[in-house]
């Protein structure tokens, strides 16, 4: 099943079940055990929203060995391998959904950067989970667009705008209950030309052996997400369309943008980007 958030106007926003072309709104998150109401719509109408607000924003970071082959392809140093998984977080305040604008701010020069993601979206409390719990935990699957500002990466002690300006975080366009990430594919493109294919599975960690190392310390709650790292990075620019397929889940697509007018008291991000159907 296919699950997302939705948007009809500005003050009709929801979680919608999708059913082929026609989504389905529910009561409450899917994850939380929302049913249909009744109401449903055209998706072609709709505008994609982040298909979940996370309460804590899980990153894998380094987590697939061939992302070090690639980085040295290109002239740049890989990150130390470690021999049990370190998630991260991000920032919530960075995420957008699909078709919605990526805008790279006036500040950043030097690699501006988009790495494909798989995202699992937890279904229940979890704390001390062994394996077996941790895969029982996963409500489903999305994809995310990890997008990194590489000299502010590099300037920077933290991550706080390197990796977690506005924009910087597309997911969507929905959750999949039904894949198997495992044995899936994911695909980039930049402005429909391929870019980068490889196999979603071919994790230095798993998302299960993740969970389990999280939750020896932290409880994940449901609506928790964990983006399981990237295999390389692809350049980005302004003009460009990124999109992002993981088989067997679904396809997220973002324009990218110059630099956005100052946001300032009661200006929404929405009031300037743009949107693909």
């Amino acid at each position: 099943m296919r699950f997302g958030r939705f948007s009809h106007g500005a003050d009709d926003v929801f979680h919608g079940e999708v059913d082929a072309d026609v989504v389905h709104v529910l009561d409450r998150a899917p994850w939380l055990g929302g049913r249909r109401t009744g109401r449903y719509a055209p998706i072609a109408e709709l505008d994609h929203l982040p298909p979940v607000l996370p309460q804590t924003f899980y990153a894998a970071g380094y987590n697939y060995a061939a992302h070090n082959d690639d980085a040295a392809a290109r002239g740049f140093a890989g990150p130390e391998l470690k021999d049990h998984p370190e998630p991260g977080y991000r920032a919530n305040s960075a995420l957008i959904g699909h078709g919605a604008a990526i805008v790279k701010p006036a500040g950043v020069e030097g690699r501006f950067e988009a790495e494909a993601e798989l995202v699992a979206v937890i279904g229940r409390d979890l704390i001390g989970a062994s394996r077996w719990e941790a895969e029982d935990a996963v409500f489903g699957w999305t994809i995310g667009n990890d997008v990194s500002a590489r000299e502010w990466q590099h300037a920077d002690r933290t991550f706080y705008r390197a990796k977690n300006a506005d924009t910087f975080k597309p997911m969507g366009p929905w959750i999949e209950t039904d894949a198997d990430p495992r044995s899936a594919e994911t695909i980039v493109t930049i402005s429909d030309r391929e870019v980068s294919r490889f196999a979603t599975g071919d994790m230095i960690f798993d998302t299960f052996d993740f969970i389990v190392e999280i939750t020896k310390y932290s409880t994940m709650r449901p609506g928790d997400i964990l983006w399981m790292g990237a295999r390389g990075a692809v350049g980005i620019a302004p003009d460009d369309s990124v999109g992002i397929e993981i088989t067997g889940i679904g396809r997220l697509v973002n324009p990218v943008v110059g630099a956005a007018p100052a946001v300032t008291t009661g200006t929404r991000i929405s009031d300037y980007q743009g949107a693909i159907r």
